[in-house]
């Protein structure tokens, strides 16, 4: 049974190798939230919260989930007994509408500790099937068209199997030209907007068909399904919604409505491994390919992508690359890395995968919190 008695924030803060800069935003550091959760037995496991430090993803932020998960959702669940992670999470929904990135903290921790107890790894107690993940990386807004050619030529030759280029209006269709041109049609391109366009831009949106991208990521506004039905039949190129997409229920009316042809899980995004497996069967059901996102999160966060990365219908390359892309030292060991055929290995060893580095952590820590029952 899962039952959590002892409970441990930290947030810590780390500085990003390079500055990453979206529509929304621009990031040279990260806070992260990290959650700590033992059990009756002694038993630890680590997970974390993707949210940021400001509201412009989602609603969610760093001290929101601290303040959701400490006086509504761990009251909730602190010293109950569960079969399952997903009897955790049906307890919480009860009780508590949205703030799925909290949510996603605490089922992901239980999932972890479902799988250690089972003697599985993550991935087999899930489901997943492949050993092995194509590896993708994200690349912020570049300052010309040329650093982004650069960059683009880098990656590839590393190895990606996917590279997203973020875009926003003014760094958009004249950028990804330049990159085809310049790096070919054998490069993987996929362009993300971050919500960054309406239907009035139309004309550039549908220039781009030219380039022949992999996906357009949410173009439109980060809570719309409708509009972007309207988008999509429009286009060539495949509209993939992200940020639109908070739960199953999301994902069937998007596929209904046509509003979309591939999906973007991000575990950490939608309520956790719960959700993200009721998302990802319903897309197999509907033939609609999906991948995992990233969230810039630790080689904690990582290993809940990877792990879910590993279900059969993830045909597409996620947002998943290794810990030197982003940081200069995790915080755990051994660090994720790729191979020189641009994959990465799916653990095989119990719960999360990986070891993590506690004394890195409370060398990081900015703010500590315990709570027992």
């Amino acid at each position: 049974m899962i039952k959590f008695t002892r409970a441990t924030f930290r947030i810590i803060e780390m500085p990003l190798v390079t500055p990453f800069e979206s529509a929304s935003d621009r990031m040279d550091n990260q806070q992260i939230l990290l959650l700590e959760l033992t059990d009756a037995d002694g038993r630890c496991v680590f997970s974390e919260c993707v949210a940021k430090q400001r509201p412009n993803y989602t609603p969610e932020t760093v001290d929101t989930a601290l303040i959701v998960l400490k006086k509504h959702i761990l009251p909730l669940v602190m010293g109950q007994s569960f079969a399952h992670p997903s009897d955790l999470v049906a307890l919480i929904q009860r009780h508590i509408r949205g703030h799925w990135m909290a949510m996603a903290s605490i089922d992901m921790a239980a999932w972890a500790l479902h799988a250690e107890m089972q003697g599985l790894s993550l991935s087999q107690a899930m489901g997943g099937v492949n050993t092995d993940i194509a590896c993708g990386i994200a690349l912020g807004i570049q300052p010309s068209s040329e650093a982004l050619v650069d960059v683009v030529q880098q990656e590839f030759q590393a190895g990606y199997k996917k590279i997203k280029c973020k875009i926003k209006p003014g760094k958009d269709l004249d950028y990804m030209a330049k990159v085809r041109e310049i790096c070919g049609p054998e490069v993987p391109l996929m362009v993300d907007a971050n919500n960054a366009y309406t239907l009035d831009d139309l004309s550039i949106l549908k220039a781009m068909d030219e380039l022949n991208l992999m996906m357009m990521e949410q173009p439109l506004a980060w809570d719309d399904i409708v509009m972007h039905a309207k988008l999509q039949p429009k286009l060539a190129t495949p509209v993939c919604l992200d940020e639109s997409i908070f739960h199953a229920d999301h994902a069937q009316v998007a596929i209904e409505i046509g509003a979309t042809k591939i999906i973007n899980i991000k575990p950490g995004r939608v309520g956790g491994f719960t959700e993200a497996i009721k998302i990802h069967n319903l897309c197999a059901k509907h033939q609609v390919p999906v991948w995992c996102g990233g969230m810039l999160e630790t080689g904690i966060g990582r290993a809940y992508n990877v792990a879910l990365a590993s279900m059969e219908n993830f045909t597409i390359p996620g947002d998943i690359s290794p810990s030197y892309r982003y940081w200069h030292k995790d915080i755990v060991f051994p660090e994720w890395s790729m191979n020189s055929d641009g994959r990465m290995q799916v653990p095989t060893q119990p719960g999360l995968g990986v070891e993590v580095d506690i004394d890195r952590i409370e060398s990081l820590c900015v703010h500590k919190e315990v709570i027992q029952t």
